[in-house]
C-alpha cells in the first residue's frame, strides 16, 4: 500500500501491473533523454556569441527535427498499444466476481457459488484496532485465490463509481445500467487496498476496497464456510 512520501508505484501484485511499471520506466527514460538534450542545447546557446548565416534557412535541420520526434513517438506508441491490448484481453477465467457500487459501499457476488454475496463497508475509526488502517480497512474483505485468472464484472446501483486497486493495475468504472468487465490475476498472497476513484457524493472518500489474496485451498475453505452462513 502507499505510504507517506512514496513517489513511485506500489509494488505490483499482478502481471498486468508489472507491464504497466515497465512501460512507465520506458517512457521516463525517453523523457529524461529528451529533457537532457534540450536543456543542454539551450544552455549551450545562451552564452554562444557566434552567428551562423545559414541557421534561418537550413533545410537539413528542419527535416531532422521533424522526423526525429516522429520516430520517438513510435517508440512510445508501439509498447503502449501492446499494453492496451494486454489489459483488454480476457483469458479463460477460473472464477467470476461481480461487484456493485452503492452510495457508499461495495457489494460482492461470487457467481460460481451458491449464495455467496456480501456488502463491504469501511470500518469506522472507533471500531478499529491498532493494527487496522484508517479509512482503508473494511468489515468484509474480498477474498480471491492467487495465481488464478479472475473475471471481474463491475456495475453500480445509483451513481458512477470506480473500482480501483493500484497494486493489481485494475481500474474499472461502475456505471448504473452497464456491466463492465476486467480480467486480472494476483500472483502473490497479501492484502491489497484500493478506493473508489470516481467522485460519487458526500462519502466518496469512505468506500474503500480490500482484496485478500490467499492460496486456492484457503479460498475454498473460506467459500465453504461462507456458503454455510
Amino acid at each position: 500500500m502507499a505510504t507517506w512520501g512514496h513517489l513511485g508505484f506500489q509494488d505490483s501484485a499482478s502481471p498486468l501491473m508489472e507491464q504497466l511499471i515497465f512501460f512507465h520506466d520506458h517512457t521516463m527514460v525517453v523523457l529524461i533523454l529528451i529533457t537532457t538534450f534540450v536543456g543542454y542545447m539551450m544552455a549551450a546557446m545562451f552564452p554562444n556569441a557566434f552567428v551562423n548565416r545559414f541557421l534561418l534557412e537550413n533545410q537539413t535541420i528542419e527535416v531532422i527535427w521533424t522526423i526525429l520526434p516522429a520516430i520517438i513517438l513510435i517508440f512510445i506508441a508501439l509498447p503502449s498499444l501492446r499494453l492496451l491490448y494486454l489489459l483488454d484481453e480476457v483469458n479463460n477465467p477460473s472464477i467470476t466476481l461481480k461487484t456493485i457500487g452503492h452510495q457508499w459501499y461495495w457489494s460482492y457476488e461470487y457467481s460460481d457459488f451458491l449464495q455467496v454475496e456480501f456488502d463491504s463497508y469501511m470500518t469506522p475509526s472507533n471500531e478499529m484496532d491498532l493494527s487496522g488502517f484508517r479509512l482503508l480497512d473494511v468489515d468484509n474483505r474480498t477474498v480471491l485465490p492467487m495465481n488464478t485468472q479472475v473475471r471481474m464484472l463491475v456495475t453500480a446501483a445509483d451513481v458512477i463509481h470506480s473500482w480501483t486497486v493500484p497494486a493489481l493495475g485494475v481500474k474499472a468504472d461502475a456505471i448504473p445500467g452497464r456491466l463492465n468487465q476486467i480480467s486480472f490475476m494476483v500472483n502473490r498472497p497479501g492484502l491489497f487496498f484500493g478506493q473508489c476513484s470516481e467522485i460519487c457524493g458526500a462519502n466518496h472518500s469512505f468506500m474503500p476496497i480490500v482484496v485478500e489474496s490467499v492460496s486456492v485451498s484457503a479460498f475454498l475453505n473460506w467459500i465453504s464456510s461462507s456458503s454455510d452462513l
